[in-house]
């Protein structure tokens, strides 16, 4: 079991940056792959990025990559998002999500993250 909170929000003008968080409790978060999915208003939630348990492996979206940057600090328990050259498309609320090793092919798809933050709005301005 593991319990998350997520912080970081808030409102930036296109071209800036945000930096998520995600702290995570109990003694386990170093086995647990994590996730940030978001979901802007009348859309489904959808993958951002993921990142593995060491912090070795780290995947995006199509639509982040080269922006965004996954990573973790496994000493801290929390997990992080750095948002650059944000967009007003980025505008929705970002999540962060935990589940224990599978096949890298269950990553990507929110059904398979049994544990989920609370969120945390993002809105970029044009």
């Amino acid at each position: 079991q593991v319990q998350l909170v997520n912080s970081g929000g808030g409102l930036v003008q296109a071209g800036g940056s945000l930096r998520l968080s995600c702290a995570a409790s109990g003694r386990l978060f170093s086995n647990y792959v994590m996730g940030w999915f978001r979901q802007a208003p009348g859309k489904e939630r959808e993958f951002v990025a993921w990142i593995s348990w060491s912090g070795g492996r780290t995947y995006y979206a199509d639509s982040v990559k080269g922006r965004f940057t996954i990573s973790r600090d496994n000493a801290k328990n929390t997990v992080y998002l750095q948002m650059n050259s944000l967009k007003p498309e980025d505008t929705a609320v970002y999540y962060c999500a935990a589940r224990g090793p599978a096949s890298d092919g269950l990553y990507y798809t929110r059904q398979n993250y049994p544990y989920w933050g609370q969120g945390t709005q993002v809105t970029v301005s044009s």
